[in-house]
């Protein structure tokens, strides 16, 4: 067998375990917890129960309770917004580039100049 044959069976039974684990807890979630996004509200039915994610509240995907007090039911968009609200926290907040760095570029600072002239 090839190192590189290696690697990907390795990362396929890794891949495996973890959609076999997270079928497991999502099932239970579903079962628990009515079908609604818990930060927007959005109702879900089987039709699109797809897009209605776990999410672990402490980020720990091997902690699951099975009174499923570490998980809450999250649409897709919500579920990415608290992982990229996470993200901006660990990187120094709001706006920073994870480095302490701040943008400083503004796309349109000499927007109502440029739209003056055009006007003209």
């Amino acid at each position: 067998m090839k190192p590189s044959d290696r690697l990907d069976r390795v990362v396929l039974d890794a891949r495996r375990a973890a959609e076999k684990r997270e079928q497991s807890y999502r099932e239970q979630a579903l079962k628990i917890y009515p079908w609604i996004c818990g930060r927007c509200t959005r109702e879900f039915t089987r039709a699109n129960l797809r897009e209605l994610t776990v999410h672990h509240r402490d980020h720990n995907h091997d902690n699951n309770p099975p009174d499923g007090s570490n998980w809450e039911l999250l649409c897709l968009y919500c579920h990415d917004n608290e992982h990229q609200r996470l993200l901006e926290a660990a990187g120094g907040g709001s706006g920073s580039q994870g480095n302490g760095s701040v943008a400083t570029h503004s796309p349109f600072a000499d927007l109502k100049d440029l739209l003056a002239k055009r006007g003209k």
